[in-house]
């Protein structure tokens, strides 16, 4: 799966001279937290609902309501936006591009095609990403279990699920917080095959087996 299968497509954006009340009143009616900062079609900077937030507090000790708006109408948006942005493209992995989020601490990436702002990603598109690759929606039953990490260790619990009637709906694996040689694998199977068979046989042959039902 790819950014370009995720991403939003329908991208609002700002330039660096609107006003930031201009700015704030599109993140709000348009329920988004980011919006990429354009001017000829290249994308000059990103601006966020925290910038505004972190923004106004520094401004507002002193202000009336009044003061305030009349503050965020006159602020320029090329005053608070970041300039610094991390973007991505469309081609790009969707895992390359949640690890880039994580390790920049940042909630979207702008996705950028021959130099311009095609869609974006963002925190909430991963989620869906998740929820997707899981298979949640879908029902089922979801296995976990911690398994040696060597060749042909899912194959082993696949062909006992097939054995009792299931077929696997998806499966993720995790090295985290487990010791060397081992992963945690959780599968979601589909299916109306003899769950108590199953059950009964995955957790007497395998280790820390939770299954959960329906």
């Amino acid at each position: 799966m790819f950014v370009k299968d995720w991403m939003t497509k329908k991208v609002f954006t700002v330039s660096p001279d609107d006003s930031v009340s201009v700015a704030a009143k599109i993140l709000r009616e348009k329920s988004i937290k980011h919006l990429p900062v354009v001017k000829n079609g290249k994308i000059k900077g990103i601006l966020s609902d925290r910038d505004i937030k972190e923004y106004i507090p520094s401004k507002a000790t002193s202000l009336d309501v009044y003061e305030l708006h009349y503050l965020l109408a006159k602020t320029k948006v090329k005053e608070i936006m970041k300039k610094k942005v991390v973007t991505t493209t469309p081609d790009t992995p969707i895992e390359e591009a949640a690890l880039l989020m994580l390790e920049q601490n940042i909630g979207s990436l702008p996705v950028i095609s021959n130099g311009e702002v095609v869609g974006i990603i963002s925190d909430r598109d991963i989620f869906r990403v998740i929820v997707d690759i899981t298979g949640i929606r879908h029902g089922g039953h979801r296995i976990y279990l911690l398994l040696e990490d060597r060749p042909g260790s899912i194959k082993e619990v696949a062909d006992i699920i097939r054995k009792y009637g299931f077929s696997l709906q998806s499966i993720l694996t995790s090295y985290e917080g487990v010791k060397d040689n081992y992963r945690k694998v959780v599968i979601r199977t589909k299916g109306k095959g003899n769950f108590k068979a199953l059950k009964s046989e995955l957790e007497g042959t395998f280790k820390s087996v939770i299954i959960k039902k329906g």
